[in-house]
């Protein structure tokens, strides 16, 4: 406890002096200035073309290959432009037939297209080659599309519908697929008119509202694989003179309910749930008035958060993957409306370290 105190005492002294001329100088991207890429709500028809078995061989942090990206314009032509690509994640290399990739982009290249003002973008992909598997692509988007819904701290997101030529040799295999381009980090900074955090930060020095909204919708979702003090699957940004959570990557949430997602850990010690579907809070104890208004804040957007949810149906292949999703979130609405059920799961969870 008090190591925390002495680490939250630093922060506050750290945000008290952190380049406070710079960060009012900042003016932020808004909605109006967003970039045309994410600007919106139809999936992009997007072509892609590289060897699976050389992005994994020759790919890392640092590394990329070469490619071309394709899209289809609004006057229906298709516009093409190189790329550098990488593999990107851990869990998902290891076990997917498709990894999920980091897209790099020169300025040269990207001028005049879709795609100008991003130096680099995430783009999610379905795991397995097998058909049928399209619909755990879009609940992940749904979860990004619910935390847009929550917090005005959040990344952007575009689906794609994907031609991918898999080179193999001198021969080569085509795919038809659902995916999704995320915001990088930095360019979510520019456009909320802050700055990336790349320090460690206590979760307690954090931004206790957007702790609270974050920690909700984890919860909602059903996902414990995240640490905002580590940074996995959660970035930091120094915005509106604050420290708020960017969170991402939530195929092992219960919500998309992944056929490979595996139960996290906390400190190297499994967590007391037995199935990803099981529900564990993992916020810290706040100001009991923060934790009621999130509550409050959560119960005014149910009718939003549903009709957001069902204007996706049409998007699945398979309408039991929707309808399991719709009464998975209405599982959390039953929660938040009960007082009994919300204390046990939500009030007596509150973690202290």
């Amino acid at each position: 406890m008090k190591n925390t105190i002495v680490h939250i005492c630093f922060i506050c002294l750290f945000l008290i002096s952190h380049n406070s001329k710079a960060q009012a100088e900042k003016t932020p991207d808004l909605e109006g200035q967003s970039n045309a890429l994410f600007s919106s709500e139809s999936s992009l028809p997007v072509q892609l073309s590289f060897s699976t078995k050389e992005i994994r061989r020759k790919t890392n942090d640092s590394t990329y290959i070469n490619s071309t990206l394709g899209y289809r314009s609004e006057d229906d032509s298709w516009k093409t432009f190189d790329v550098d690509l990488r593999v990107r994640g851990d869990f998902r290399l290891r076990n997917c037939y498709f990894p999920p990739l980091k897209i790099q982009i020169n300025k040269s290249e990207s001028k005049g297209t879709l795609f100008e003002g991003n130096k680099e973008l995430k783009l999610t992909v379905q795991c397995s080659a097998k058909k049928g598997t399209n619909d755990y692509v879009i609940k992940e988007y749904m979860a990004y599309k619910l935390y847009e819904l929550i917090s005005d701290y959040h990344y952007k997101t575009r689906l794609a519908d994907i031609s991918f030529k898999e080179i193999k040799g001198s021969d080569s295999k085509e795919y038809e697929f659902k995916g999704f381009f995320v915001e990088d980090t930095k360019k979510a900074a520019d456009r909320l008119g802050g700055d990336v955090m790349k320090r460690l930060v206590h979760p307690m020095a954090q931004d206790p509202l957007e702790s609270v909204h974050n920690a909700f919708f984890m919860y909602m979702i059903g996902n414990t694989d995240f640490s905002t003090y580590v940074q996995h699957n959660e970035k930091l940004l120094f915005v509106d003179e604050k420290i708020v959570p960017l969170p991402y990557d939530f195929d092992m949430s219960g919500l998309v309910n992944a056929s490979y997602a595996t139960i996290s850990e906390a400190n190297e010690e499994p967590l007391p749930i037995s199935s990803v579907r099981e529900r564990l809070y993992r916020g810290f104890k706040r100001d009991p008035k923060i934790i009621a208004q999130v509550r409050q804040e959560f119960l005014d957007k149910k009718n939003e958060v549903m009709a957001m949810v069902d204007g996706l149906a049409p998007l699945f292949e398979n309408p039991k993957e929707f309808s399991e999703s719709k009464d998975y979130l209405l599982e959390f609405y039953k929660v938040m409306e009960d007082d009994e059920l919300y204390h046990k799961e939500i009030t007596r969870q509150l973690r202290t370290k």
